[in-house]
């Protein structure tokens, strides 16, 4: 049986992401290929895919941002530049989970798992603060007319509820901060909206400054011995 590897996103890796990107979100305008070139260029090491044998089968993106800029309200457009990643700033002490998915046949497999520890394996390498992400709420159309997002994921909290995205990350460590309203527009399972998440490094150094703050030297040397 192949194994799943989570590697960093290559180039050649681009067209797939494309193609299973339409696959996963038929109803949502997928990334242009220049948005993914750029996101590589900007920041590399935040752009991971999930493999298993010769199938590209899963994709985390992520950007490094000042949180204290964009903790009130925001939504995905602004807060990635529409994809670009343009708002990356190594400046920053939090990791921001832009975009995850994974092909709908291989639901189940843990290949959302093997995503988000490759993301927190980035954070503790990094030696970033924190995870932040919304995180969509694909179950809440069904009950949209019953009650407002905010209870809806309360009840999810409380166990009454399975959402498919957000149970998946309470079980995955995150903490649940809130509702960001209009995150997606067009993401209409989840009625536009989007749960506000954190996952805090244990292993944060508040002494030392993030990898990507150090100098070029420093970074260089311990990039080589990771």
């Amino acid at each position: 049986m192949s194994k799943l590897i989570v590697r960093s996103t290559i180039p050649s890796d681009i067209d797939r992401l494309l193609r299973l990107q339409a696959s996963v979100y038929p109803n949502i305008t997928p990334w242009q290929r220049d948005h993914l070139v750029q996101q590589l260029e900007v920041f590399p090491q935040g752009q991971l895919v999930a493999v298993l044998g010769e199938r590209l089968v899963g994709c985390a993106s992520s950007l490094v941002i000042l949180w204290d800029e964009w903790s009130d309200e925001h939504n995905w457009s602004d807060i990635t530049a529409a994809g670009t990643f343009s708002t990356h700033n190594q400046a920053g002490f939090t990791l921001y989970g832009a975009e995850v998915f994974v092909d709908p046949r291989l639901r189940g497999k843990r290949v959302g798992h093997a995503l988000y520890e490759g993301r927190r394996r980035l954070c503790r390498d990094l030696n970033l603060r924190r995870i932040i992400a919304c995180g969509r709420l694909p179950g809440y159309h069904i009950h949209a007319s019953e009650m407002p997002v905010e209870l809806y994921a309360k009840k999810v909290l409380w166990g009454d509820l399975t959402d498919p995205v957000l149970s998946f990350q309470l079980r995955e460590g995150f903490r649940y901060c809130g509702i960001m309203k209009n995150y997606i527009p067009e993401d209409d399972e989840s009625c536009g909206h989007a749960a506000l998440i954190a996952w805090v490094n244990p292993d944060f150094k508040p002494d030392v400054g993030t990898l990507l703050q150090r100098p070029a030297k420093i970074a260089d040397n311990q990039k080589g011995t990771a």
